[in-house]
């Protein structure tokens, strides 16, 4: 390949990488604190999607004006469903699976009996509708905006779990619930909160991806194997980790897919990730697993 066209696959591979980490943090986050396996991840995706519509339709609001009431929404949302049904079912985590995966699909139906299931779309912001070229390669400005996004919200998140009295906590209790406990910290209140993150995290996602794809009420199913891939990946107890992992992850389908077509990358990647996890279980960038 010319030199252009390695800067433009791997400009591709970024913005890739950029859209999956967004769908991916939040999943990494609900994964790692509470151990459980979301199979409704993809709806606060796909509600975070129809959200910036409906605002945008009958609010008239912009993408960037809405984002803030998206995150909301679907934060609150997660937090009921967290407080309702999961909350309940920690120590049950094939029950999780299943009611999470009903949760998805009611999810769904609610939206084809409310909006319909005919495709939406959101308009892109006004100002980030033109290209900027960079190393003589055209890129657009929405996608470096959702590339500063995703890193910008990363950088937050990684400063809640890091550096605040609220990421102690949920680092203590996952390392060991009873001790934390024993000092006070009501781990339900964590959980509560940690979940309603995570949901608000999947909802700018669908916000920041609707502009891109057209919505509909399945779009979120494809992200969530994706996203789960990435937390497989980079190991559930490393943020860092989902970072790199989802930048490997795009890079590879951006140059498999230049090579043939997404849909033999996206084989392809997954084969090397079953391949991978089969001897190493715990990811590149985790040295344990959950137990």
């Amino acid at each position: 390949m010319d030199p252009i066209t390695i800067i433009s696959q791997l400009v591709t591979g970024l913005s890739i990488a950029s859209i999956l980490l967004l769908v991916a943090l939040g999943l990494a986050i609900i994964y790692g604190a509470t151990g459980v396996i979301n199979l409704a991840h993809g709806e606060f995706v796909m509600l975070g999607a129809y959200s910036a519509w409906a605002l945008q339709t009958f609010f008239n609001m912009s993408l960037f004006e809405s984002l803030i009431f998206i995150f909301i929404i679907v934060a609150l949302l997660g937090w009921a469903i967290e407080r309702t049904v999961i909350r309940h079912l920690y120590a049950r985590p094939l029950d999780t699976i299943l009611a999470t995966w009903g949760i998805g699909v009611i999810a769904q139906q609610a939206i084809r009996l409310t909006a319909g299931g005919e495709l939406r779309y959101v308009e892109m912001p006004k100002q980030l509708a033109d290209s900027v070229l960079i190393f003589g390669v055209e890129i657009s400005s929405f996608r470096i905006f959702v590339l500063i996004f995703a890193a910008t919200l990363f950088g937050l998140t990684w400063y809640l779990m890091y550096r605040t009295t609220f990421g102690i906590k949920l680092r203590a209790i996952t390392q060991n619930p009873e001790v934390a406990s024993s000092f006070g910290i009501n781990s339900n209140r964590v959980f509560g909160l940690t979940f309603a993150y995570g949901a608000g995290l999947a909802g700018l996602a669908g916000a920041l991806i609707s502009p891109l794809k057209s919505v509909s009420p399945e779009m979120g199913t494809t992200y969530v194997v994706d996203a789960f891939l990435i937390v497989v990946l980079g190991g559930v107890e490393s943020l860092m980790g989902t970072v790199l992992s989802a930048i490997i992850l795009g890079e590879l389908s951006s140059i498999l897919s230049f090579y043939s077509n997404d849909t033999i990358a996206k084989a392809l990647v997954l084969l090397a990730i079953v391949i991978l996890i089969r001897f190493r279980p715990q990811g590149l960038f985790s040295s344990k697993v959950r137990s």
